[in-house]
């Protein structure tokens, strides 16, 4: 059995003796003190490691085989790496750079994609994420990965940033998930030079949030203090629209919804095909603040089958197409719409969280494909939804002021 030997002696450093290192048999770590351990494998192989905690994971820092470095050696290598890190330097990325061993940012892009692309569901994503390293991250293709920093990112950031918005803002996030690879592989260390808060949020400036044509949408950062106003407005136009806003619906979607379509076990909103833009019928997962709405509204009418949830205020028909607008106008909010925050939960995804395009896509019934539509169809797309409407409900409950 292979034995892990952490004992420590009456001595903290130069336990063993070069006989013990000759001798020795029985597979296992022998501690020599200071994080040199002499470690035997089953096949009977010696070799030499340093072993020390580097942001709070533990590492190994291989020294070489027994056979053809000597105690002495092992030590004096072993006191090197213990001056390194107590300076605050990874040895194992200080002898990458003495070997050149660190690769590109290219390289490790490269590969990622390769790792990712047996996991997405369209076939558009490897191509996009190509297009992001080759095209837009050009620039950072031939730096060695542990070389990028700040000023790099935002080089490439900048002159794109308020020109092509959405296109910055995932390339962005695709930059930092290849330098996240490139720490989780020994290759960086310290803090993601592309991350968004707390670092990038402070240094771009910023810029019009996207909309879908002429439906302006209220900016994220303003989404706390704008659901905040709204939950305090008990009108029916006000619990349609938090609804719409929660479920990242259409108006007309929510208007015409009837609580035959509330799956109150499932929690979920079926709207039927021919209510929806596409044709197609679509499945909205509720978050636990759109299933509050639905029992406050519940106690004040009947939950008959066919009816409204959003009647008119005598009751016949449902609510009046305007009346969301006409809210908004009143909060002061009337240079934004409805539909705009559809792009704003669009934005949200995209900017603020690591949740996948295509589930976004998938929330708002857009067709992203053959195979997350087929996936969805069975369902599987609607759970992992579920998780996505859960973290926007509670976005929506946090009021912020600034990204």
């Amino acid at each position: 059995m292979f034995r892990v030997g952490f004992r420590v002696g009456s001595r903290t450093l130069n336990r063993l003796s070069a006989r013990t290192v000759q001798t020795v048999k029985d597979p296992g770590m022998l501690a020599d003190g200071g994080g040199l351990y002499l470690v035997i494998d089953p096949r009977g192989t010696k070799r030499w490691t340093f072993v020390f905690q580097w942001e709070g994971k533990r590492k190994e820092f291989g020294l070489g085989s027994a056979k053809t470095v000597s105690l002495s050696d092992a030590r004096d290598a072993a006191l090197k790496a213990r001056k390194l890190v107590q300076g605050g330097v990874n040895p194992i990325l200080d002898r990458r750079h003495e070997r050149g061993a660190v690769p590109t940012f290219g390289a490790v892009a490269d590969d990622l994609v390769a790792d990712l692309t047996p996991q997405w569901d369209s076939p558009k994503t490897a191509h996009q994420w190509t297009m992001t390293m080759t095209v837009y991250a050009k620039a950072l293709r031939e730096m060695p990965v542990d070389q990028v920093d700040t000023t790099a990112v935002l080089k490439i950031l900048n002159p794109i940033w308020n020109t092509i918005p959405e296109t910055a803002s995932r390339t962005r996030m695709r930059i930092e998930r290849v330098l996240d690879a490139a720490k989780a592989r020994g290759y960086r260390t310290g803090e993601n030079a592309a991350r968004w808060r707390g670092h990038l949020a402070l240094l771009l400036p910023n810029r019009q949030r996207l909309s879908r044509g002429h439906h302006s949408s209220v900016p994220i950062a303003e989404m706390g203090a704008f659901m905040a106003n709204l939950r305090g407005r008990p009108a029916m136009s006000g619990a349609a629209l938090e609804f719409t806003i929660l479920t990242a619906a259409r108006t007309g979607e929510t208007l015409g919804a009837t609580w035959g379509e509330i799956d109150a076990d499932r929690t979920v909103w079926s709207i039927p095909g021919e209510r929806m833009k596409a044709g197609k019928s679509h499945r909205v997962p509720l978050s636990a603040r759109a299933v509050a709405i639905l029992a406050e509204v519940a106690e004040a009418r009947p939950c008959v089958a066919g009816a409204f949830i959003f009647p008119r205020q005598d009751g016949k028909g449902q609510l009046s197409s305007m009346s969301m607008a006409m809210l908004m106008r009143r909060m002061g909010y009337a240079q934004f719409t409805v539909h705009g925050f559809r792009s704003t939960f669009r934005d949200w995804v995209g900017e603020w969280t690591e949740f996948p395009s295509e589930l976004a896509e998938a929330a708002l019934a857009h067709a992203v494909g053959s195979q997350v539509e087929r996936a969805y169809r069975r369902g599987d797309a609607l759970e992992r939804r579920r998780g996505l409407m859960d973290a926007w409900a509670e976005f929506c409950t946090t009021p912020l002021t600034a990204p």
